[in-house]
């Protein structure tokens, strides 16, 4: 088999994870490299961490709980694929609102430090849910096995 010949990567949907809302994977990955798709705060069944809906009807958003929710589940993405947090080099954020980059920068400090991923953070006009405050993707670098 050539290079040419070499499918591009091994693309998966995580069990357990959120169904992507299109026909993408949570995950691909290009020879040593691990690309993880935007990934929200949403939950399995749907449901979003970081929101709360009143008995009225009024809607509460954490941006804390959201990118918590976000780190923690690419962290479970890069897991399936037996890398983890540590083995990212380089993220890209989404905010609704550069009015929540305070918040979401506390969180990313649980996370990482200054040996930890490049990151750009940009403000966009929304993400594919009213409740989602923030987005992120990411680029791991985790070698692969040699295989025999």
């Amino acid at each position: 088999m050539t290079s040419q010949d070499k499918p591009a990567g091994e693309a998966r949907v995580v069990a357990g994870k959120a169904t992507p809302r299109g026909r993408f994977p949570h995950l691909k990955r290009a020879g040593d490299f691990l690309f993880v798709s935007g990934t929200s705060s949403r939950r399995p069944d749907n449901s979003f961490a970081g929101v709360a809906v009143d008995a009225m009807g009024v809607t509460a958003l954490d941006i804390r709980a959201q990118a918590r929710a976000v780190i923690e589940n690419i962290r479970d993405i890069l897991q399936s694929a037996g890398a983890d947090l540590s083995d990212l080099v380089e993220t890209q954020a989404f905010l609704v609102n550069m009015n929540d980059f305070g918040g979401y920068n506390e969180v990313w400090a649980e996370f990482f430090d200054y040996d930890g991923p490049t990151r750009t953070t940009v403000a966009v006009h929304q993400l594919p849910h009213p409740h989602l405050l923030i987005e992120i993707k990411g680029v791991a670098y985790k070698p692969q096995k040699a295989r025999d």
